[in-house]
């Protein structure tokens, strides 16, 4: 009986249902053993599909209206088989008969039956919750609709933008504006920063922005709603400086999950560099530090002391004075409030340092969506995306998106920063800047032995 009881408690948990079949109820087991199979054959089918046809099967699963449906099946059917888990364990430790079993064994089985209990009900559980925050995350950051976008030029382009969006910032600011251009065939991936403060940039053809500012953005002169002419007003000048909050100059932006002031970025962005730009993602910067935590944090080298802390009271204040603590330099592995202190330090540094250390903290953060991290911190990472991110990406491009970004964790990230010496910041030569990026984007291929 001893043996017995040590064979059906792991030949139970191994195969659920085969304990009832041996010693206990049949239909019961039959039933336990029908569902194990099919769930076997389910995630052979699944693995087996993610091999040879990834593609398919990102398109399914990310698809507006089929994915959630499939994805809430999924959820139910692994809860379901959790709680037939459970039971199944405990039949079979009932099965067992403790009390026929010899001296130690009798406590052995009986905690080693508990424990293969809470890992099977546990591992159920996660894999449940974890599915259902796939679709809720899909559901809260991604636009159910929007029809496909080509690539422009043989690339995806995304403006990036950062900013705080904390309650009553009706002046927030992108303090952080970049774009990252996606070769829609390698994957490769190019990123050109913006200074905060660009001025007299132009916007790109057809933007009603470019009617209100022919000779280029001058700032609104309001100093209540548009303080000067650098890049990170036009929020203010496109929405919070008009009656209609900018609904009349980019009345679809609503609809597509986007905002006039970012509508006008876009079409800044686009005149500078000279590409199409369909799509943005905002950061909340505010909540940004929860990533950063969910991930485990990001490994930096930083390469000069930099303060944290809201800055000097008055002009010339020694650091010392108000700096609420400071980021040694060294290889740190950095929470989520050092990082953000790290990406906004500026006040001992300048505001080219910092892009720079926003370019190189962005780059650490992509390094470190490994599918171990993703996978064992899946529901942190989940929930602090949906927190903070926002964007118009259609969830009709996000299998191809992930496909593209499988292949781009194969390869170096290009940086471009439209600052001194490559750009001169009281008048930058739009022209050249264009040039500049189609030949990183597009370079010259080098010639083969004998040409």
């Amino acid at each position: 009986m001893t043996r017995r009881g040590w064979w059906l408690v792991v030949l139970g948990w191994l195969v659920p249902g085969s304990a009832q079949v041996l010693a206990g109820n049949r239909r019961l087991g039959r039933f336990g053993l029908g569902a194990t199979l099919w769930m076997w054959t389910i995630g052979v089918v699944l693995v087996l599909a993610v091999m040879l046809w990834r593609p398919g099967v990102t398109s399914v699963m990310f698809a507006p209206v089929i994915g959630p449906i499939l994805l809430t099946i999924a959820q139910v059917a692994a809860a379901g088989y959790g709680i037939l888990w459970v039971i199944l364990g405990i039949d079979t430790l009932r099965l067992v008969r403790l009390v026929k079993t010899r001296g130690w064994s009798r406590v052995g089985i009986a905690v080693l039956s508990i424990v293969l209990m809470v890992i099977s009900g546990g591992t159920a559980a996660y894999a449940s919750s974890s599915i259902g925050a796939v679709r809720d995350t899909l559901g809260a950051v991604f636009g159910q609709s929007g029809p496909p976008v080509e690539p422009s030029d043989g690339h995806y382009n995304i403006l990036l933008l950062g900013a705080d969006s904390g309650d009553g910032r009706d002046s927030m600011r992108f303090d952080s504006i970049s774009v990252l251009s996606i070769n829609a065939d390698t994957g490769a991936v190019t990123i050109t920063g913006i200074p905060r403060d660009m001025r007299q940039f132009p916007f790109s053809e057809g933007s009603p922005m470019r009617e209100l500012y022919p000779n280029g953005f001058e700032g609104h002169g309001d100093p209540a709603c548009g303080w000067d002419g650098g890049i990170n007003q036009l929020r203010n000048a496109a929405e919070n400086c008009r009656d209609d909050k900018g609904t009349g100059l980019y009345p679809e932006a609503a609809a597509r999950g986007s905002a006039p002031g970012v509508e006008a970025t876009k079409d800044a962005a686009e005149g500078i560099l000279g590409i199409e730009i369909p799509y943005y993602v905002f950061i909340d910067m505010h909540g940004f530090a929860a990533l950063i935590d969910a991930l485990g944090g990001v490994e930096i080298e930083v390469t000069e002391r930099l303060p944290e802390g809201g800055g000097p009271a008055y002009q010339g204040q020694p650091a010392q004075e108000w700096a609420t603590g400071w980021i040694e330099p060294g290889l740190q592995r950095m929470d989520g409030d050092t990082a953000q202190w790290y990406a906004r330090s500026r006040y001992t540094t300048s505001d080219w340092d910092r892009m720079q250390r926003q370019r190189q903290l962005q780059q650490a953060i992509l390094a470190q969506f490994t599918p171990s991290t993703v996978l064992t911190r899946f529901q942190d990472v989940a929930k602090a995306g949906s927190a903070i991110v926002e964007t118009d990406l259609p969830q009709s491009m996000l299998s191809y998106f992930v496909e593209l970004g499988l292949k781009a964790k194969e390869q170096p990230v290009t940086t471009i920063e439209l600052v001194p010496p490559l750009v001169d910041p009281d008048a930058p030569d739009f022209e050249a800047i264009r040039q500049h990026l189609a030949e990183t984007l597009h370079p010259t291929p080098a010639p083969t032995p004998g040409e």
